[in-house]
C-alpha cells in the first residue's frame, strides 16, 4: 500500500489569521487617532482660555497627579505669579482663578500621557503576540518616536511663554506643535487604512477626482497651519466681518511689516486674509472634486468618501465664518479646531479610497 504523505496545511486559515491581526492593529491605531483628535480640541480650548502657561514645570512622571495639598497648590500658584502673563493679564485673580486655568492645562498634559500609554501599551501587546503585519514595525516605531518628540515640543512651546516680553506662547512654536500633531494623526489614520485595505481599486476615470482632492487636501493643511498663526497672534479678534475685511477684499496694511515675509506670520491683516484665502481654495476644490465624483465615479465607497469630504468642508467653512463673526468664543473656536481635524480625516479616507490598483493588477489578463 503506497504511503500517502499528510496533506499540507491549507493557506486560507493562515491568510485569514493575518487579516484578522491586521484589522486588530488597524482598529487600535484608529482608536489612538481618536485620542489625538480629542487632544487637538483640548489644546484649542487651552489656548483660547489662556490656560497653557499655568503649569510651569516639566514633570512627565510626577506631573501625572494634580496637587494633593493646599501647600502644593500655593507653591504652583506662587510659581505662576512670577511670569508676565500673571502680572499683565491675570493679576489678582486669586487661587480660584488659578485653579480654573490649571485644570484645563493639567487635562491637556494628562491626555497627552494617556495617548502615549495607549500607543506604547498597544504596540507592546501586538508586538509580543506576533500580530504586527510584515513591514509595519518600522513605521509603528517611528510613530512612537514622533509621539515622544511631540511631548518635548509641547514643553518647548510652553516655555516660550515664560519669557520676559510675552504673555502667550510663541506662534511659531505653536504652529510647529500643531503641525506635528497633524502629521501624527495623519500617519495613524493612513497606516490603519492601509492595513484594512492594502490595495487600491479606483478606476482610471477617478484620476481627475484624485487630482482635485490632492489640491484640496494640501490647501486644507495650509489653511490649518495658517489657522495656527491666526490663533498664535489672536488675529481672529480683528476684521470680524465676512466676506469682506473692513469693506475690502484685501485689507489695508497687508504688507505693513518689514521684512516682507514677516507679514505671513505676524501681521494680523495678512495672517487672517491668508487663512480665509486657503480655506476658500479648499472649499472650491472640494466642490470640484464632488462634481467630478458625481460625474465619473460609480456609486460605492470612493464616491461616498468624496461626498463626505465635501460635506465636512462645508461644515467647517460655516463654522469658520460663525467663529469669526462672533469674535471667537471659546465654544465655537474649540469646535472649529476639532472639525478641522475631522475634515483632514475625511480627506485621508477619500484619498485612500481613490488609490489606483497595482499596475500588474490593473492590466487585463
Amino acid at each position: 500500500m503506497p504511503f500517502d504523505p499528510p496533506p499540507l496545511p491549507h493557506p486560507a486559515p493562515q491568510a485569514a489569521t493575518r487579516h484578522s491581526h491586521a484589522r486588530a492593529v488597524a482598529f487600535w491605531l484608529l482608536g489612538v487617532a481618536g485620542l489625538v483628535w480629542i487632544m487637538v480640541a483640548i489644546g484649542g480650548a487651552t489656548r483660547l482660555t489662556g490656560s497653557g502657561l499655568s503649569i510651569m514645570e516639566w514633570a512627565p512622571l510626577s506631573g501625572t497627579l494634580p496637587p494633593l495639598s493646599e501647600a502644593e497648590w500655593q507653591r504652583l500658584y506662587d510659581l505662576y505669579r512670577t511670569i508676565p502673563q500673571y502680572a499683565l493679564v491675570n493679576q489678582g485673580f486669586g487661587m480660584e482663578g488659578f485653579k480654573q486655568i490649571f485644570w484645563l492645562e493639567w487635562l491637556h498634559r494628562f491626555w497627552g500621557r494617556l495617548i502615549g500609554l495607549a500607543y506604547a501599551a498597544g504596540l507592546a501587546w501586538f508586538w509580543l503576540r506576533g500580530q504586527i503585519p510584515a513591514g509595519s514595525k518600522p513605521r509603528l516605531l517611528g510613530l512612537l518616536a514622533l509621539g515622544g518628540l511631540q511631548g518635548a515640543i509641547g514643553w518647548y512651546m510652553v516655555a516660550s511663554g515664560f519669557q520676559a516680553d510675552r504673555t502667550e506662547v510663541s506662534p511659531y512654536r505653536l504652529v510647529i506643535h500643531l503641525g506635528l500633531a497633524l502629521v501624527i494623526f495623519s500617519a495613524l489614520v493612513w497606516t490603519a487604512l492601509g492595513l484594512l485595505r492594502p490595495q487600491g481599486s479606483a478606476p482610471e476615470a477617478a484620476r481627475p477626482v484624485r487630482r482635485m482632492l490632492k489640491v484640496a487636501t494640501w490647501s486644507l493643511v495650509g489653511a490649518m497651519l495658517a489657522g495656527g498663526f491666526v490663533a498664535g497672534i489672536r488675529a481672529g479678534l480683528s476684521f470680524n466681518t465676512f466676506p469682506l475685511m473692513d469693506g475690502q477684499l484685501v485689507p489695508d496694511g497687508y504688507w505693513l511689516l518689514s521684512p516682507a515675509w514677516t507679514n505671513l506670520t505676524a501681521n494680523v491683516a495678512a495672517v487672517q486674509f491668508n487663512h480665509r484665502l486657503l480655506a476658500t481654495l479648499t472649499a472650491l476644490m472640494a466642490i470640484g472634486a464632488v462634481w467630478a465624483a458625481l460625474r465619473r465615479l460609480p456609486d460605492g465607497a470612493a464616491r461616498r468618501a468624496v461626498l463626505g469630504f465635501g460635506a465636512a468642508v462645508a461644515l467647517q467653512y460655516a463654522l469658520g465664518v460663525a467663529t469669526l463673526v462672533y469674535v471667537v468664543p471659546v465654544s465655537l473656536g474649540t469646535l472649529h479646531q476639532a472639525v478641522a481635524v475631522l475634515v483632514l480625516a475625511t480627506a485621508l479616507v477619500a484619498l485612500h479610497a481613490l488609490r489606483r490598483p497595482p499596475k500588474a493588477a490593473a492590466r487585463p489578463a
